[in-house]
């Protein structure tokens, strides 16, 4: 009889057991409880994803973009497949609308997901389960949805679609950031931070996958990682201007090459490799008594960079006289 009864309690508990672990998420699925948000702008047609965690890594599972195509965020008790899935399904002609919708209608952990979509036509569609952990909520609006699960409190989504909305003379990447600033200092994430990301892909289909992604940035592990994403959107912004300068010195346009780097060092003025390229580019627009000052700085700083001017005029990157370059390099 005891041994019956043993075995019957045995039973029973295994059955809870299994009930409790099929209502949970697949143990495989990453926890990312998080904010985000995904946009477009209606002027450019550029589209993003704006996301912060204290989860290590978010944005290598829920942001994803393609150029011409759309973006879309997944995060609660994270499916990854809804990234690449979604994307194919807006690929193939599908609106934001069709592609969440057939991907959530076939998930049987939809209750503890929350996913935004957006196409490259504005469309955007958002989902949260009902067993995502509060204070959890999306809205959408004109060519964009904020979504969020276990804030500290119900108004950080709020305070995201209003700073959006907002904010429309900024640039879609500034813009996406400040709601992300905006989400963190409302409350955030109720266990703190730890990872940030940031994309924006193109209105138009590239013809190279590596140009599929104009802004590509991700903190990892840190202790304020908005602030750090804001940092390296400066980074980016003035290697933009280094790009641009870049080209103008190959098409030999040496006057909008000094304004491209002229613009970066603005931005990053103890840069060493700007104040460089920016006196390289007045070298080569003769503009030598402009260029010394810089070419002293950096030389003091690092020897190396001396070494390097003497090998770009056999590139044909400094193009300048025998006594200017001997007049350089004696700094």
């Amino acid at each position: 009889m005891k041994k019956l009864m043993f075995y019957s309690l045995i039973t029973i508990f295994t059955m809870i057991s299994v009930n409790i672990v099929n209502a949970k998420p697949n143990n495989k699925e990453k926890f990312a409880h998080t904010f985000s948000i995904v946009a477009r702008d209606k002027i450019t047609g550029e589209m993003a994803v704006g996301v912060q965690s204290h989860w290590f890594s978010v944005g290598t599972i829920v942001s994803w973009g393609k150029s011409g195509i759309g973006v879309v965020a997944t995060q609660s008790f994270v499916n990854p497949a809804y990234g690449p899935d979604g994307i194919k399904l807006m690929e193939e002609g599908k609106s934001a609308v069709e592609a969440l919708d057939k991907l959530v209608t076939k998930d049987d952990g939809k209750d503890f997901r929350q996913v935004a979509m957006l196409d490259v036509n504005g469309d955007v569609s958002a989902f949260t389960g009902k067993k995502c952990i509060e204070s959890a909520n999306h809205i959408i609006g004109d060519n964009y949805s904020v979504q969020a699960n276990m804030m500290l409190n119900d108004k950080v989504v709020p305070a995201m679609s209003k700073t959006f909305e907002e904010n429309s003379d900024l640039k879609l990447a500034e813009r996406v950031l400040k709601v992300l600033q905006v989400a963190q200092a409302t409350g955030g994430d109720i266990r703190g931070r730890q990872s940030a990301a940031l994309i924006v892909v193109n209105s138009k289909s590239v013809e190279h996958s590596w140009e599929d992604k104009k802004i590509d940035l991700r903190v990892d592990d840190h202790k304020n990682p908005i602030v750090e994403i804001e940092r390296l959107l400066k980074i980016h912004q003035a290697y933009e201007y280094m790009n641009n300068g870049d080209v103008a010195v190959e098409n030999g346009n040496m006057k909008l090459a000094l304004e491209e780097y002229g613009s970066a060092e603005e931005l990053m003025p103890n840069n060493l490799e700007m104040k460089f390229w920016k006196a390289i580019a007045l070298a080569n627009n003769k503009q030598i008594e402009e260029a010394i000052p810089l070419f002293e700085i950096v030389f003091n700083e690092d020897e190396n960079w001396r070494e390097l001017t003497k090998r770009l005029p056999k590139s044909g990157l400094l193009e300048v006289t025998e006594s200017d370059l001997k007049k350089i390099l004696g700094l």
